[in-house]
């Protein structure tokens, strides 16, 4: 099987519910409770308390919903025929499927979902891949079963991904068994479950589709079994700000579905069929968080500003321009991370200069005048494009990616830029490549720049000449030449989610080491208090864009630093402004000098914490 197809897309295997449907039906009725019903069933058994990792805040409550219907009553229900009619019910099945999968990818992108339609895209690729049908065939001849063979050849290819080490690629085994059951529940004639109310939907890995599928005014909340917070569910949760808890384990063999529940996305606590006592508790929380938000909400046009004036700038991380609406909801000023590559997915062929550049153009004037950065593509082995040969990478993410496939694909990179360039006549634009390691990838990326100006001349097209070029700064070879690196560039945006895996050898989707994964380590400090000083002794600004960003305690070293930006989810903005405004610049330095002789991570996230 051609691995740049496997490669595609989101996180996990297929959960484990707890209550499977009748064999007798191919219809589930889910009803989701809304609050009052969860208080009036609240007494009918002890409550099951289970903690995991909050990685989206918000107080949920509903009924649990375990995402991955188990199909084994279908299974010995369904009927073969020939071995011949079997291949033919699946290869109509796998071209059913796909148009489905295209129809869905057509209404995220003119809905402006691109990080939805991106993943559909990739299990899209999944059904045509010409390898898998072989695979299907071959099983057929086993089983004698369309549904089964079906089942058992994308379970074996899933299990290839599974042994991987790299994370990202483990990732896409879940995708493998979410197609293989899609394409299954096709040929078994099953529906999806009919949802009443709002449910909190829970499974060991979730398959990206169930969230993708579901209306956001349907669930209340996620629960992930596994600690993977790059999982497709979870990036599409944190799109739609729907709380989530990751990292449970075996909490969810004490779910079953219409259990009635409360998540916490902040402290990762939920509560299986919680007492009245447990449910006054939240609905205090709840009545404080609806409290909090209103607060925030006056903050929306004020500047994230010390009590003595020093002022950092907020902006967004957005993948299409119309999150820039949703950002501005919160109070951006611009956007400091355009993730391009969402772009790109969800086409068959590169999309061309014209149709780039009206996406950038939108972006750039949502701003309103402020800044928005364009991070160009960060496409590789991990998220493999049908225009894009990628061979198989044991880690694709220090493998054939980012700034390297730009650098040696012009037909790609020029579109591109030129596209960029374009926009920034219509506001302020900059230009940011990722993963850049020496002096050499940008210097030869900024000659490219300069080239897609002198074509954009030549063609007579307007462009802008005063767009800022810089870096985003997330490897430890990049921090540690920063000092060189800021002579040339424009800015440093310091990506920390792959800093920090980098620089500690930590997998943060491994759950047996992801305690490890802090970005208060004094490692990762250490390199960031230097890429910032670095852009500073050269005269150039340094932002963040990494998830390191959004925590308000980090947001106090990183302003004593002297960083000038700070990048995140756009729900992230009030609490960062919040906790900005509530110090002075002097007591932000006492703080840094302090953090920087303490020897733990954990003890300084400790000590941020409750700082006052």
């Amino acid at each position: 099987m051609a691995t740049k197809k496997k490669t595609t897309a989101a996180p996990k295997k297929a959960a484990a519910p707890k209550a499977a449907p009748k064999a007798a039906a191919a219809e589930q009725k889910v009803e989701a409770a809304p609050a009052a019903e969860v208080k009036a069933a609240a007494t009918a058994g002890k409550t099951d308390k289970i903690k995991g990792k909050g990685v989206i805040s918000g107080v949920a409550v509903g009924r649990i919903l375990l995402a991955g219907q188990n199909l084994d009553s279908f299974l010995v229900n369904y009927k073969a025929g020939t071995i011949e009619d079997e291949k033919k019910k699946a290869a109509d099945a796998l071209v059913k499927v796909a148009e489905a999968l295209q129809n869905n990818i057509k209404k995220f992108n003119d809905q402006g979902l691109k990080e939805q339609a991106g993943i559909l895209e990739a299990h899209r690729m999944m059904v045509e891949d010409p390898a898998m049908s072989g695979l299907i065939d071959e099983k057929l001849e086993a089983s004698g079963s369309a549904p089964k063979a079906v089942l058992d050849a994308y379970e074996t290819q899933a299990q290839v991904f599974e042994a991987m080490e790299d994370e990202y690629f483990r990732g896409r085994a879940v995708d493998m068994r979410d197609v293989g059951k899609r394409i299954a529940k096709y040929l078994l004639g099953i529906k999806e479950p009919e949802i009443v109310g709002k449910v909190i939907v829970a499974g060991t890995e979730i398959e990206p589709s169930v969230i993708a599928g579901l209306p956001t005014d349907k669930i209340a909340g996620v629960i992930l079994g596994a600690g993977s917070t790059t999982a497709h569910a979870v990036i599409i949760a944190k799109t739609r700000a729907i709380p989530t808890v990751v990292g449970v384990g075996d909490g969810i063999k004490k779910m079953a579905d219409g259990d009635p529940a409360i998540l916490d996305g902040e402290t990762g606590e939920i509560l299986i069929r919680p007492t009245d006592e447990e449910r006054a508790i939240y609905d205090e929380k709840i009545k404080k968080q609806e409290e909090l938000k209103a607060y925030y909400a006056t903050l929306k046009t004020l500047p994230a500003k010390t009590q003595d004036g020093q002022e950092v700038i907020l902006a967004a991380n957005i993948g299409s321009p119309n999150d820039v609406d949703a950002a501005n909801g919160f109070g951006a000023h611009g956007v400091g991370l355009f993730r391009s590559e969402f772009v790109f997915m969800g086409k068959t062929d590169v999309p061309k200069e014209e149709d780039q550049f009206k996406e950038y153009k939108a972006a750039v004037e949502k701003c309103n005048g402020n800044l928005c950065v364009i991070r160009t593509m960060d496409i590789g082995g991990d998220k493999p494009l049908p225009y894009i040969q990628v061979d198989k990478e044991e880690n694709p993410f220090l493998g054939y990616r980012a700034i390297r496939i730009s650098l040696q694909r012009k037909d790609l990179f020029m579109p591109q830029l030129k596209a960029i360039l374009r926009a920034g006549v219509f506001g302020k634009a900059a230009i940011m490549f990722p993963m850049v390691i020496n002096v050499k990838e940008f210097l030869d990326a900024k000659q490219f720049v300069e080239d897609a100006k002198m074509e954009l001349a030549h063609e007579g097209k307007d462009f802008a000449q005063d767009v800022q070029v810089g870096i985003m700064v997330e490897t430890p070879a990049a921090a540690v030449m920063a000092p060189v690196l800021a002579k040339y560039v424009d800015f440093f945006s310091i990506g920390t989610n792959d800093l920090v895996q980098y620089t500690l050898a930590v997998d943060r989707g491994n759950a047996q080491i992801s305690y490890l994964y802090n970005h208060f380590n004094p490692a990762v400090l250490r390199l960031i208090k230097r890429t910032i000083e670095s852009a500073n002794a050269e005269g150039k600004w340094a932002g963040m864009c990494g998830e390191m960003a959004s925590d308000p305690n980090a947001a106090i070293l990183l302003m004593a630093m002297g960083i000038k930006e700070l990048s995140m989810s756009a729900p992230s903005i009030p609490r960062v402004k919040e906790r900005i405004r509530n110090f002075t610049f002097t007591r932000a330095k006492e703080i840094l000098a302090e953090v920087m002789e303490m020897e733990d991570g954990d003890k300084i996230k400790e000590y941020l914490t409750n700082l006052k």
